[in-house]
């Protein structure tokens, strides 16, 4: 217990996502594969192992950071949340593995063995989330969290999708606002209620309209998750804006969020997103956050490879929390060393277009990333989750004509005639 730093090792690696999600994820976040591994290393011999989403994640490890932790005991650090993401997570590692426990057990007390988890993805192709949903189901999971975008017939998806699952198993609904308003949002939602496998939606509206949120409450029968902190909490509590949380960031973060969650007997779902050593600390959340009910999302399914030795196996939608000491997993230091790039390494997005076709017979040209469909569709400019729209990829096929919509798209979408 007397264990100090000695020295902190720093590796960034691109793990490469399965085919679906290079096809569609890629769309807005080809850099989702970049991590940066940390091993902090002891005068006891033991290794901590952490990871950051380096364009995804609530802190990023600055180095004067792992310089102020050398030479001290990781106990010292446990709650602070300056460390960011992956020395924080290393430093439990190697907390536990000092203590000879769990994760769990410097965390709090443990309410369950057995935590609930989602499969996670982003909108695809009818053809492709219909994939992902089999391949979810042959893997043990029970519910899954859908991106529901306007540039997509949501509802006519998700009905087709219940079609070919387990009738227990159940869908999430995560709109980031998308449908912008409570008279816009209200069919939409009610259409969904009539499926018995739509479980709960997730920022239907703008969670800053806490008078809309408040209505749309009202009107609807599932609950709303919304992302603890937007609104002020005191705000989202008083005013009875959601039915729960999305909880997630740093250690002390999450033990705050979710003990005022317990207090106000509010259920939410974690949402820390990596691979499996992320997914592993969840789990060890999971095990004593009381209110932690709704399937936690750690989206380790998108990658062809989750970094651990072993991995963590979800059952009837259920993953059993990691007893071995930290972590609880063993990292597959081959793979570390089979994904590695250099620190800064930012993926080159796919060569694509997206080109968005409504019934109508409207077509609309798209840049990739989020200054295309995503700005467009979030300013107002086009209608929202109409039945039969579509998103297609227009692949770059090395023609002038290509290259001149690209050009055009560059510039505002192309609206064909």
């Amino acid at each position: 217990m007397n264990i100090k730093i000695t020295s902190i090792d720093r590796q960034w690696v691109n793990v490469p996502f399965k085919e679906r999600h290079a096809r569609h994820l890629t769309r807005e976040n080809p850099d989702w594969g970049v991590f940066e591994i940390l091993r902090v290393h002891s005068d006891a011999g033991l290794v901590g192992y952490g990871e950051t989403m380096v364009y995804y994640t609530w802190g990023r490890v600055p180095q004067e950071q792992c310089d102020r932790v050398i030479g001290h005991s990781p106990f010292e650090f446990l709650w602070d949340d300056k460390l960011g993401c992956g020395l924080q997570m290393a430093l439990f590692d190697l907390a536990g593995k000092a203590a000879g426990v769990p994760i769990y057990k410097l965390l709090g007390t443990k309410v369950r063995d057995w935590c609930p988890v989602s499969w996670w993805t982003n909108c695809m192709s009818l053809d492709d989330w219909k994939a992902e949903m089999r391949e979810a189901v042959s893997l043990g999971y029970m519910s899954a969290k859908l991106k529901a975008r306007p540039w997509r017939d949501f509802v006519g998806d998700v009905e087709a999708l219940a079609g070919i699952v387990p009738d227990d198993f159940r869908f999430d609904a995560d709109f980031n606002s998308f449908l912008r308003d409570v008279s816009t949002a209200t069919p939409v939602l009610r259409e969904l209620e009539l499926n018995p496998k739509v479980n709960l939606f997730e920022t239907p509206i703008p969670q800053y309209d806490v008078e809309g949120n408040v209505e749309l409450r009202r009107k609807i029968s599932r609950p709303i998750a919304m992302h603890y902190g937007s609104p002020p909490i005191q705000t989202a509590i008083e005013a009875r804006v959601c039915d729960g949380f999305v909880v997630s960031g740093g250690s002390m973060a999450v033990r705050r969020q979710s003990e005022l969650a317990a207090q106000f007997n509010k259920p939410f779902f974690l949402q820390l997103v990596g691979t499996g050593l992320t997914t592993a600390l969840m789990n060890h959340w999971g095990a004593v956050a009381s209110h932690a009910t709704w399937p936690a999302i750690s989206c380790n399914e998108i990658y062809t490879d989750d970094l651990i030795m072993e991995r963590l196996e979800p059952h009837q939608g259920y993953m059993r929390v990691p007893e071995a000491p930290g972590l609880g997993v063993e990292v597959d230091e081959e793979a570390i060393v089979r994904y590695a790039v250099k620190e800064g390494f930012a993926p080159e997005p796919p060569r694509n277009l997206y080109k968005v076709s409504w019934a109508c017979g409207q077509q609309v040209i798209y840049p990739q990333g989020h200054r295309g469909a995503w700005v467009d569709f979030e300013l107002g400019n086009q209608p929202l989750f109409h039945k039969g729209v579509r998103l297609d990829i227009v692949p770059d096929d090395g023609s002038p004509e290509w290259a001149d919509l690209r050009r055009r798209c560059d510039i505002a979408p192309v609206r064909l005639s």
